[in-house]
């Protein structure tokens, strides 16, 4: 039975579109190392894509080589270790660091990490956490919107068709190269290896405007 921030999430998103397993082994493998909270979302729900693949919970393994590239500079890695467990259908990665929680998010496209709430928790805050992280979300929060502020995926998705589970719809020419937030500017692409061009283009901006990492850093 689903607790009741799932199930509000579940209300806001839909029921999955497309689900995978996920394998006992994998369950273990993370356990202690993620909230067992999450590890009990994947067991019952599986890895799965929400809201005609607009949000997707995913295996963070696939992401280990990507979130190290967008990372790489930041000082981020000496915090935590952060582990993708979510991302967006245009390229928004959400993170879960094993001490600090979910409070990093990488919008790939604009170029841009977001993070909040960067100090170090207890184990059952983290626990006690984990469910918020569903439950807060909403729809227009994992949309982009264009030039004249309209959303885009639903377009997208009428447009181009649907999303695999290793699909995103991105923006070429890229953003940082100065394409522009239209749909006419959207293809669908292999989430990995677009994310991962995008990356060598530019490194990406931290607009931290109350969080100090290196002082975080030096306080652990």
């Amino acid at each position: 039975m689903r607790d009741e921030d799932f199930a509000f999430f579940i209300s806001e998103f839909g029921e999955a579109r497309t689900r995978r397993e996920v394998p006992k082994e994998v369950l273990e493998q993370w356990k202690g190392r993620l909230p067992g909270k999450l590890l009990q979302y994947w067991g019952s729900e599986g890895w799965a894509g929400y809201a005609d693949g607009l949000f997707w919970t995913v295996n963070p393994e696939d992401y280990e080589e990507l979130l190290d590239e967008w990372l790489d500079g930041t000082h981020l890695e000496e915090l935590d270790s952060f582990h993708v467990i979510a991302r967006s259908g245009l390229g928004i990665l959400y993170l879960l660091g094993e001490q600090t929680g979910c409070g990093v998010r990488i919008d790939c496209s604009l170029h841009s990490i977001f993070a909040h709430d960067l100090k170090r928790k207890s184990p059952d805050e983290l626990e006690q956490r984990l469910p918020w992280f569903f439950s807060n979300l909403e729809p227009k929060a994992c949309d982009l919107k264009d030039s004249n502020r309209v959303p885009l995926f639903k377009r997208a998705c009428a447009e181009l068709g649907p999303l695999a589970e290793d699909e995103m719809y991105g923006f070429e020419p890229a953003l940082v190269l100065g394409g522009e937030m239209t749909l006419a500017n959207l293809r669908k692409v292999k989430v990995i290896q677009h994310l991962m061009i995008l990356r060598q283009l530019a490194p990406p901006t931290i607009p931290f405007s109350s969080i100090d990492i290196e002082k975080l850093i030096s306080s652990k």
